[in-house]
């Protein structure tokens, strides 16, 4: 009990400094009104903002878009997400500009899975494999695609079944391996973090300068 008491007074107290700092961050980047995710990538920034009051050097902050497992009505649902996705990104992007630690800051997206390329018979599609992802940020060797574009059809040679399950080009250690590099990882511990990346012949994906 007492351990957990002092875990609560110290959670209430990192929160309150929190808010009293934020509080006087103001940010002429405009957000979107209306986007989940605008708000969210909205409050990093502007903890961004008094990291050097906070004492903090690193941080890395998660943001949650859900409504991509479509078995249903994927064209009229996936349009409104990734316009949702490209407003939000875009407004941080010009935000981090502003605070002028653009250089510092890379955004990226994760999934834990893709789309089958054929529909699921009801304007949708199932779960697969592979899929694409995007890295931003002014760090980042942008305009280009990394690892090999897939063949998109059915039956093809990068599909792993009959129904466009697409077959991974790039691990996702790899992935993951580039961006920790960049966040200051040595590269012997990348093993550490990362089990498989000795897997594969390329560690760094080279979209981070």
């Amino acid at each position: 009990m007492q351990a957990a008491n002092g875990v609560m007074t110290r959670g209430n107290s990192y929160a309150s400094t929190l808010t009293g700092l934020i509080g006087g961050v103001t940010l002429t980047t405009t957000f979107p009104a209306g986007n989940l995710l605008a708000a969210q990538l909205q409050t990093v920034a502007t903890v961004m903002a008094v990291r050097n009051q906070l004492g903090l050097t690193r941080q890395i902050f998660f943001c949650f878009l859900d409504g991509f497992d479509t078995h249903a009505t994927q064209m009229e649902t996936q349009g409104p997400l990734l316009q949702q996705l490209s407003q939000a990104v875009l407004a941080f992007y010009q935000a981090t500009i502003e605070l002028g630690i653009d250089g510092s800051v890379t955004t990226f997206t994760a999934s834990e899975f893709g789309r089958t390329l054929t529909p699921s018979g009801t304007d949708g599609s199932d779960h697969a494999w592979g899929n694409h992802h995007f890295i931003i940020g002014s760090a980042v060797q942008g305009g280009k695609f990394y690892g090999n574009f897939p063949l998109l059809a059915p039956g093809g040679s990068d599909d792993a079944s009959t129904r466009g399950v697409l077959i991974p080009t790039t691990a996702v250690d790899q992935y993951g391996s580039t961006l920790a590099e960049w966040f200051g990882v040595a590269a012997p511990s990348l093993p550490t973090v990362f089990p498989n990346v000795g897997n594969f012949a390329t560690n760094n994906l080279g979209f981070l300068g």
